[in-house]
């Protein structure tokens, strides 16, 4: 049987590991995850069985977490945007609740200064994003993913190790599914998949791309990384398990993928 670096470890052991894309979820907080200002007219709501919502002051961003513990995935992180408040969304993003929250940080980070980004200009990056699609792969191939071309309009780039993966679809006439799609695990049975509609602004997904080849590790217990991808996985440090009957103490807030270049 294969070994790996958390067998002789205390499921409640905390641990910084890599790569980010097998960590697990970590500790789920939408207001943490969101990082909206919500002192500045940004409306949350969170009802007792977790499920939250957050919006824009236009109304035009709307950001959801859906809870299902029970089921694969965990249930669904959903960010929309809208051209008018309360029209059919002129894109969307999803993520299985099981995606490390650090990615989803960091991706509404970026949203939240795409939008700031259009309200103090005339840009309208949310729906008119000029940014290249290579932005968001060719980092990938600087850390030694794999690419393969295919003819039917999608290119496919795997980690490493094969446990993780970006497609992307970029023959837009006559496509159905979204036009990137990244995942964490198997292939056949990935931990987290996660989902950009065509119209999604590229930027979304180079923060996300960045934030999901971080070298900075993600702080977990031992317990909550994954177990059949374990010894793909590399620990960084670990801490001390806590006394029993002590309060975890909580990680530090992910740190933000640095902004691009204005």
């Amino acid at each position: 049987m294969m070994s790996h670096p958390f067998e002789n470890l205390d499921p409640a052991q905390t641990v910084q590991v890599l790569p980010r894309h097998l960590a697990g979820p970590g500790a789920v907080d939408p207001r943490t995850a969101w990082a909206f200002p919500y002192d500045e007219g940004w409306p949350f709501a969170q009802t007792d069985d977790g499920t939250a919502a957050a919006f824009s002051p236009c109304l035009r961003l709307q950001t959801t977490y859906d809870p299902q513990p029970d089921q694969r995935g965990q249930g669904t992180w959903t960010v929309s945007a809208h051209r008018a408040p309360f029209t059919p969304p002129a894109w969307r993003i999803t993520f299985d609740a099981a995606t490390p929250v650090e990615l989803l940080h960091d991706v509404h980070t970026e949203l939240l200064d795409l939008y700031l980004e259009d309200r103090h200009s005339d840009h309208d990056r949310l729906f008119r994003d000029e940014t290249a699609p290579h932005e968001a792969y060719v980092p990938l191939l600087t850390r030694g993913w794999s690419h393969d071309v295919k003819t039917d309009g999608t290119q496919t780039f795997l980690t490493p190790e094969g446990l993780g993966g970006l497609r992307h679809r970029y023959a837009i006439s006559g496509s159905s599914g979204p036009a990137w799609r990244a995942w964490g695990g198997h292939p056949s049975e990935p931990h987290w998949t996660a989902r950009f509609s065509f119209g999604t602004p590229t930027t979304l997904v180079a923060a996300f791309t960045a934030s999901l080849i971080s070298t900075e590790p993600l702080h977990r217990t031992v317990q909550d990384v994954p177990v059949h991808t374990r010894s793909a996985l590399y620990i960084a440090t670990t801490t001390p398990k806590q006394p029993h009957g002590s309060a975890p103490v909580a990680p530090p807030p992910p740190a933000p993928v640095a902004s691009r270049t204005r």
